[in-house]
């Protein structure tokens, strides 16, 4: 039984069944449009994931060590529980998203919009420098990082 080629990723939001093919064929999955849909537990360590399209994804227990997500949009995305140890997040749209326990230890954040309403920008650098959980805080400031 022949297998369905993967589509052209340029031309539609993915499914999870579709990541998770990409991921196995080692297929690139750069400025996918991956917007709305369950992606837990899937692993996207070290993968060039520049442009990608997180909004309003579910993202828990998701792994992005070592991961390019520079111009991503993980805009109300939910990264509870995710691992972005040492991930590249430049120019990503990070606003209104769930970091809750979220490891961001030694992530490269620059020029980023970041959810700056649950957690302070205190709480951020503190979790990228010491690699520990980030949670709500119960202030938060604004601040640009």
């Amino acid at each position: 039984m022949p297998t369905k080629p993967i589509p052209n990723l340029d031309d539609l939001t993915l499914t999870r069944k579709q990541v998770q093919s990409a991921l196995r064929s080692k297929k690139s999955l750069r400025e996918a449009d991956m917007r709305g849909i369950d992606l837990s537990d899937l692993s996207f360590d070290g993968l060039d994931l520049t442009g990608c399209k997180f909004a309003e994804s579910n993202l828990t227990n998701c792994t992005f060590s070592g991961a390019n997500l520079t111009n991503a949009s993980l805009w109300r995305a939910n990264l509870t529980n995710a691992n972005l140890t040492h991930a590249i997040l430049v120019d990503v749209d990070m606003d209104l998203c769930t970091l809750d326990g979220c490891n961001l230890g030694g992530a490269r954040i620059h020029r980023s919009i970041l959810p700056l309403q649950q957690y302070s920008f205190k709480d951020i650098e503190s979790a990228v420098e010491s690699g520990r959980p980030i949670y709500p805080s119960r202030r938060s400031q604004s601040s640009a990082y």
